[in-house]
């Protein structure tokens, strides 16, 4: 009987500090057992690390948590604008989790 390895899509975006959360992160979840994803399709959940320091970078986050809403459905948002999540709810209902930065 095989069982069955969570695998988990990241999207990582803004500066190089979210990059090294990211690492973080992916190094946690596979330490715990986790497979990466290369693509939304075949991803259990979908991790989007967001970046919250300009307007421009909140709105390429919602945009990012958009489309892994519409790819896979399954998302859960972390990273600097993670501290805004009444936006992101409201943006987008059917995000399962929502956290801020250095919260891995």
């Amino acid at each position: 009987m095989n069982k069955h390895v969570p695998k988990v899509g990241l999207v990582s975006l803004g500066c190089p500090k979210a990059l090294v959360d990211s690492e973080r992160i992916i190094t946690q979840l596979r330490a715990e057992g986790y497979v990466m994803s290369p693509g939304y399709a075949d991803a259990d959940v979908v991790l989007v690390n967001t970046c919250g320091f300009l307007d421009s970078a909140k709105a390429e986050s919602l945009a990012a948590i958009g489309e892994a809403m519409a790819e896979n459905g399954r998302v859960i948002v972390t990273g600097c604008m993670g501290v805004e999540a009444e936006t992101i709810m409201k943006a987008h209902p059917g995000v399962l989790a929502v956290t801020g930065p250095h919260q891995y």
